[in-house]
């Protein structure tokens, strides 16, 4: 059953708050939404470039599910230092904007990856995935994403072996899924803190042939909020760990990310602005025990790939 809109609003509708301004405000507007521990978590923000030809010009993006007043702009312009930009809000229609915003997204190439949707054609001599736009994140078309998939790849030609792997906050189960491929016979425990993610990954697996279970050469998905479930516990420490999420959460994750990785075990991190958020995420790893092993810095987005010291 349907739930009624209130105030006859259509039910389903979402709205969106927009900010434009330059790169330096937007990014460090994101830095300070990271410091707030008591943000809404209905309202959801991101920042990104207008166009790579105009890498300088920004835009602040905010979803609401229902019309938002003068506290939701308020958090938002409250963000910015000096005077904040002016705030446009629009409403969207009563659809899964997600998924709209992702239909005919072209493909990507990423190392040995190649990612599409299932209009396009698989890519000879690549490891192809399909992945439909759905309401999860990770389609392969942010740079996070794309440069995680490169990182892996040099992983494995590096010589790093991975019989046990983690993919935390894995949204559609392609960071997994890519593991997966790469270390043919590990255990994979994939979790993601949206329960709509169950049914994501479920679909993407079965599209792509992978096994979905608690056994070697299979992936398993729980949701669970960090490293808060019984499966992620059992079946640590890891020999490799993946967090593409928020520089935010990635700081206060560290300690237990340290604890479930093996001794000498890999740590794969995104989600993170070069600059100020990869220096503070750095220093928190720094201090759990883990080193920079390489750095791939794709647009303003840095992958970091660290490594768990034998002796902790």
């Amino acid at each position: 059953m349907s739930a009624e809109a209130p105030d006859g609003q259509e039910a389903g509708a979402t709205w969106k708050l927009t900010a434009h301004a330059g790169k330096r405000a937007v990014q460090q507007a994101l830095l300070a939404h990271d410091e707030i521990d008591d943000w809404d978590p209905e309202l959801v923000i991101a920042g990104r470039e207008l166009a790579e030809d105009r890498p300088e010009d920004w835009v602040l993006e905010g979803w609401y599910p229902r019309e938002p007043g003068i506290d939701q702009e308020a958090a938002i312009t409250g963000l910015f230092e000096g005077t904040p930009p002016e705030i446009a809000i629009e409403r969207l229609a009563a659809q899964d904007w997600l998924t709209l915003s992702q239909q005919n997204v072209q493909p990507i190439r990423a190392g040995r990856f190649h990612v599409h949707t299932p209009e396009f054609p698989a890519e000879p001599g690549a490891i192809d995935f399909v992945i439909p736009a759905s309401q999860a994140f990770g389609t392969g078309q942010h740079r996070t994403t794309a440069g995680c998939l490169e990182m892996l790849g040099n992983m494995k030609t590096s010589g790093l072996v991975a019989r046990r792997i983690a993919d935390i906050g894995t949204g559609t189960g392609l960071l997994g899924f890519a593991a997966l491929r790469l270390w043919k016979l590990a255990h994979v425990t994939a979790s993601d803190i949206d329960e709509v993610c169950a049914d994501v990954v479920a679909e993407n697996a079965a599209l792509n042939a992978i096994g979905l279970g608690p056994k070697a050469g299979q992936m398993a998905f729980v949701v669970a909020e960090g490293m808060q479930h019984d499966l992620l516990a059992v079946n640590a420490p890891y020999d490799l760990l993946i967090a593409n999420i928020l520089a935010g959460p990635l700081v206060e994750l560290a300690p237990e990310f340290a604890r479930h990785t093996a001794r000498g075990g890999s740590v794969l991190l995104a989600g993170l602005l070069a600059g100020e958020q990869e220096a503070a995420v750095r220093r928190a790893y720094r201090r759990a025990g883990l080193h920079l092993v390489a750095r791939l810095q794709r647009g303003d987005w840095a992958i970091l790939w660290l490594r768990k010291r034998r002796g902790r």
